[in-house]
């Protein structure tokens, strides 16, 4: 008799797809390593060092502003797992307070916290959200050996040029094919 039964484990998969689709729909991985970039921040100023039976404390007037810059960039990990259209403000934010981290607290948390805070901020600002995949119908499943269904073309694969997205005025059916008028 086995300890795990079918229903949990369909419930753990259905629950792991909801979660893959979720993390899919905003900038996951940029929120998470910000949110790491924090804690070394808070968490260096604050703790006691000991070199055999030598202490070293880093409690500091920096203490106090480490802690302010730990907080906020754990924050804006939140902000970027649950409020994904202020993505570019809060990667700014977390790059310039991975900056200020440098003179403020320690290094930036000897670099450790500096460094996730600055690539967690530089991949915020990169991402984009990505186009919605097409759900399949419910009921409908694959037949095993039977060829796959052709994807359905593109505006730009049809050949058809769509004006809203052609900023360059260059496109073939206004007849510049490339040039620009110069007056």
């Amino acid at each position: 008799m086995s300890a795990e039964t079918p229903a949990a484990s369909g419930q753990f998969d259905r629950r792991r797809s909801q979660f893959r689709a979720w993390r899919g729909t905003r900038p996951f991985w940029a929120g998470l390593f910000v949110m790491l970039g924090g804690f070394p921040i808070i968490y260096f100023p604050y703790y006691h060092l000991k070199l055999g039976h030598l202490t070293l404390a880093m409690s500091t007037t920096a203490g106090a502003g480490s802690l302010i810059i730990g907080v906020l960039l754990i924050v804006l990990g939140f902000t970027l797992w649950f409020q994904k259209h202020v993505r570019t403000f809060a990667g700014v934010a977390a790059i310039l307070l991975a900056l200020v981290s440098l003179p403020v607290s320690n290094f930036g948390g000897f670099i450790v916290g500096f460094l996730f805070a600055l690539v967690g901020g530089a991949l915020a600002v990169s991402w984009a959200p990505g186009d919605p995949r097409p759900e399949p119908p419910a009921g409908a499943e694959p037949v095993e050996g039977a060829a796959p269904e052709a994807a359905p073309l593109s505006y730009q694969d049809q050949g058809v040029v769509d004006e809203s997205n052609d900023l360059s005025g260059t496109s073939p059916a206004n007849g510049a094919n490339g040039r620009h008028s110069a007056g």
